[in-house]
C-alpha cells in the first residue's frame, strides 16, 4: 500500500512538472551563461536540500553524462568547520550567507533550495547574493514560502509533501546539468 501511493503520487508530480518547461530551460540557460562568462555556481539548502546541493556541484564540477572541462560550482554545505565556526560565533542562520559574502561575486550564480520556501539560512543567502550583484535561483516547493519573493527566477515544483518535492528537485537539477553540458559543449538548444 505504501509503495503503491508512493509510486501514484510520484508520477502524478512528474506528470505536472511540464508545466514548469520554461522556467527549467531559463534557468539552465541562465546557468550556462554564468559559467560560460567565467562565473561561479554557488547551492545551498539544509538536510536532503543539502545533499541535493553537493550533488549538482559534483555534476558540474566532474561532469555529468559527457567529458568536457570542469566548471566552477561550490556547495555551501560542505565545509564542516566553516558552517560550525560560523554558527557558533554568530548564528546558524548565518551560514550560507557568510560564505556568499566571501566567495561570491558578480555575475555569479546561487541556487538556493527549500522545501518549504522559508529556511531562514537559504533566505539570507539570497539576500547577500542579491548584494553582491548575482542572479539568485530558487528551487522550491509548490508554497514558494519567502524565497519566492527573493529569487529572481523561482521554481516551484508542483508538490507538497517532502518526499516528492525532493524527487522533483533532484529531477530539475539533473536536466539542468545535462542542458548546461549541452549547451557549452555547442549542443543543440535545450528546449
Amino acid at each position: 500500500m505504501i509503495l503503491t501511493q508512493a509510486l501514484n503520487d510520484h508520477l502524478a508530480c512528474f506528470e505536472k512538472l511540464h508545466e514548469l518547461s520554461d522556467p527549467i530551460i531559463t534557468s539552465a540557460r541562465l546557468l550556462a551563461t554564468v559559467l560560460k562568462r567565467g562565473g561561479k555556481i554557488l547551492i545551498c539548502g539544509n538536510g536532503g536540500s543539502a545533499a541535493d546541493s553537493q550533488h549538482f556541484a559534483a555534476e558540474i564540477v566532474g561532469r555529468f553524462a559527457r567529458e568536457r572541462e570542469a566548471w566552477p560550482a561550490i556547495a555551501l554545505t560542505t565545509d564542516t568547520s566553516i558552517i560550525t565556526a560560523v554558527a557558533n560565533d554568530y548564528a546558524f542562520d548565518a551560514v550560507f550567507a557568510r560564505q556568499v559574502e566571501a566567495l561570491g561575486g558578480r555575475g555569479d550564480a546561487l541556487i538556493g533550495l527549500s522545501t518549504s520556501g522559508n529556511s531562514e539560512n537559504v533566505l539570507r543567502a539570497a539576500v547577500s547574493a542579491h548584494k553582491k550583484s548575482m542572479t539568485v535561483i530558487a528551487l522550491l516547493g509548490n508554497r514558494g514560502g519567502k524565497m519566492a519573493a527573493l529569487a529572481d527566477t523561482a521554481l516551484r515544483v508542483p508538490a507538497i509533501r517532502t518526499p516528492r518535492i525532493q524527487e522533483l528537485h533532484a529531477f530539475v537539477l539533473h536536466v539542468w546539468a545535462e542542458m548546461i553540458e549541452d549547451i557549452l559543449s555547442g549542443g543543440k538548444d535545450p528546449s
